[in-house]
């Protein structure tokens, strides 16, 4: 952090000054699939991940923010786990080296690192997720990925991609090269017109969902659909609906590479998305220590989602639980300042009995207890305050024991809070 006071200043200048004095390692990667868009990038990186580990493909993976350790971000193919100390210590040195004491950003010495760890580790793929907007994100300095992804588009990190859709689209759209294909999500308008633009000027096929490809559930199964043809899987473990269509996007990545294209590979592959794990996307806990400081019979969920379009989603989800199993539900709930609070809480109005709003403890950018409280007030929802996660959960144990029926509860608002809920109970991500 010391090599450059700014967190995020979006650039490619320095990256490539740093990368230059590495040797290139950008240059000498296995074939990738870049992934970019403004929610589900992780799980359909871990889709992308699950489908090429079935065909016996060694994999490496590039993700951000990590939850709990930082060696979460980079997975190296050779071993199929994260990064280890020795390895990641040793990578770090060598981006500061070749640094120089000149400015670098955290991501950037990040992404780096991760690009010399995967140029000298055996792999047959890479899975590269952006890490904010993609035309000046740190990974976008790879000139011909195997395929573009693309995954939804919507309103976040304003304050650096832009105030609106086309503005946050041009961005995303930006990891498109010419001549290489890419393969997007269903878009609104605006977004479609400006990724449709872009593939024309670098005469690159698109793939859009709804358009080339489609995916749906049926009778308990995946059945995805293009010009190829019809391919059934296993429904994923991921929950919610919206993880049909994050699959959907990952299966049409793949085909557009030639993979997935016989028989055999389509048996490889049928039981793959169950096997795709994404922590703190509608994870349920079923074990930990936080379980222990409730009431036996809690149902818990935590997702890190902390936009308006993934409180659409999450809300969704726990209307679908709240019909099929009805339970009071309670939202434990803190938040970056960079966020929209009002447009995420304003998904859950009827559905949730009350806030309880906290601090995030590991980062200073939190949102204060009470600005949460106010926000989610604001949108017609019940809300109390509390000045740790500790105070909070004593106070909704005393809450959840008087009821006469178990109880939902669901922390959210932020990875950071995911994070930290995960260290805590004492499950990290693997």
């Amino acid at each position: 952090m010391k090599l450059h006071p700014a967190e995020i200043d979006l650039s490619l200048e320095r990256m490539t000054r740093v990368l230059d004095a590495l040797g290139n390692p950008e240059k000498h990667l296995p074939p990738v699939f870049h992934v970019a868009g403004t929610n589900g990038k992780g799980s359909t990186s871990a889709f992308i991940r699950a489908l090429l580990e079935s065909l016996g493909k060694r994999v490496h993976v590039y993700s951000s923010p990590h939850l709990v350790s930082f060696n979460e971000r980079i997975r190296l193919g050779s071993t199929g786990k994260f990064v280890e100390d020795e390895r990641l210590l040793e990578a770090l040195e060598a981006v500061e080296k070749a640094a120089a004491g000149q400015s670098i950003t955290f991501f950037e010495a990040t992404t780096a690192a991760a690009l010399w760890l995967f140029a000298s580790d055996r792999a047959d793929y890479l899975v590269l997720e952006v890490g904010l907007g993609g035309k000046l994100d740190a990974t976008n300095v790879i000139n011909t990925p195997l395929v573009s992804v693309i995954t939804p588009i919507a309103k976040d990190h304003e304050n650096f991609l832009g105030n609106n859709l086309e503005d946050i689209a041009k961005e995303k759209a930006g990891i498109i090269k010419r001549g290489r294909p890419i393969v997007s999500a269903q878009q609104t308008n605006a977004p479609h017109r400006v990724i449709e633009r872009q593939a024309q000027r670098c005469q690159a096929q698109i793939y859009f969902s709804g358009q080339e490809f489609v995916c749906w559930e049926e009778g308990g199964r995946l059945v995805y659909q293009d010009e190829q043809g019809l391919l059934e899987f296993s429904m994923p473990k991921l929950a919610g609906h919206h993880q049909v269509d994050n699959a959907g996007l990952a299966i049409a990545a793949l085909r557009t590479t030639g993979l997935l294209s016989d028989i055999d590979e389509q048996q490889s592959c049928e039981k793959a998305l169950r096997k795709a794990k994404w922590p703190a996307r509608l994870q349920p806990l079923y074990k930990g220590d936080l379980l222990k400081l409730l009431p036996e019979s809690t149902e818990i969920w935590i997702d890190g989602g902390h936009n308006p379009q993934a409180g659409e989603v999450i809300s969704s989800f726990l209307a679908d639980l709240e019909e099929k199993a009805p339970k009071p539900v309670f939202l434990v709930s803190g938040m970056m300042q960079t966020k929209d609070p009002i447009g995420f809480y304003q998904c859950f109005e009827g559905l949730v009995s009350h806030v309880y709003c906290i601090p995030l403890s590991s980062t200073n950018a939190g949102r204060p207890p009470e600005e949460i409280k106010a926000f989610a007030k604001a949108a017609r929802l019940k809300a109390s305050q509390f000045s740790t996660l500790s105070e909070a959960l004593t106070d909704l144990n005393k809450k959840l024991e008087k009821l006469d029926q178990p109880a939902r509860i669901l922390f959210c608002g932020s990875l950071y809070l995911a994070g930290e809920l995960l260290k805590l109970n004492g499950t990290p991500p693997e």
